[in-house]
């Protein structure tokens, strides 16, 4: 007998989370220092121009110190009813709690449209091997990356290592990332050939 996915995926976080919020501050800010070094010094990221991003909470990596590179643009989502938008970001720019208690770009900040974007990077809680992610079970950003004009972006999902699994629970409506990045390294996913 099988257990139902979303249950399973349910105390999957909860585990991952206790681990991530049992880390002490300066492991925190060290993993986090680790992960921006891992991806600043990758092609994917030297290559994008605009980046999505996010600004951390609950103990997520902290990706904070990539904003002060200049020769990038960025973007941090505001929710939107069940969607995503995306505004341009930059140092000193101000930001507001949302719905969530997470901190986001005002309503009248510049939007940024899919085709501006070069690279798109996903807070998770657990990837597997397939780059398949577990989120926070909103389906934020499921809902985006199912969208047409999304879903060619390049996605990187951005965790510690204690949630980079062998395989995760998958649901139809599941988008794999092609790659992740941890305090370890980063690791691009082979695109699967289908038919």
């Amino acid at each position: 007998m099988s257990l139902d996915p979303q249950l399973e995926k349910a105390e999957l976080r909860l585990t991952l989370l206790q681990k991530r919020k049992a880390l002490s501050l300066g492991e925190w800010q060290e993993k986090s220092h680790r992960l921006c070094c891992h991806l600043k010094s990758s092609d994917l990221y030297q290559k994008s121009q605009t980046i999505l991003a996010y600004i951390s909470v609950h103990q997520e990596p902290d990706l904070s110190p990539l904003f002060t590179d200049q020769t990038h643009q960025w973007g941090l989502p505001r929710c939107v009813k069940k969607q995503l938008v995306w505004h341009r970001y930059g140092i000193g720019d101000q930001l507001q709690p949302g719905k969530y208690g997470i901190l986001e770009p005002l309503p009248d900040a510049p939007i940024l449209t899919a085709e501006e974007v070069d690279l798109i990077l996903v807070p998770s809680v657990g990837c597997d091997r397939q780059g398949y992610r577990l989120g926070y079970g909103g389906g934020f950003y499921d809902r985006l990356l199912s969208l047409p004009e999304w879903q060619s972006k390049p996605t990187l999902g951005i965790l510690f290592n204690f949630g980079d699994l062998l395989q995760l629970p998958i649901a139809s409506w599941d988008k794999p990332l092609q790659g992740v990045c941890t305090e370890v390294g980063l690791r691009q996913i082979p695109l699967k050939l289908t038919g």
